[in-house]
């Protein structure tokens, strides 16, 4: 196996501990939404609203991680 390989290698397990954030993240954002819409129902819209920018900033962390982990194979 040659350094370039096991830097890549090192890379990519580094991306899949990092995707364990977001994805607790995510979680934790859709399950407060389904605990407030059980609470007060009318409001579920702008819950939703608010989870989906939630989400998609947290999915954001997610991208770069995966961007970082090409970048670190190829280059690090």
């Amino acid at each position: 196996m040659t350094p370039m390989e096991l830097n890549g290698n090192i890379a990519i397990i580094g991306y899949g501990l990092g995707a364990i954030g977001p994805g607790i993240g995510i979680g934790l954002i859709f399950a407060a939404v389904i605990q407030g819409t059980a609470r007060q129902p009318e409001a579920r819209g702008a819950m939703m609203g608010t989870a989906w920018i939630g989400m998609a900033l947290t999915e954001a962390l997610a991208i770069i991680g995966i961007a970082l982990a090409f970048v670190f194979a190829n280059f690090g």
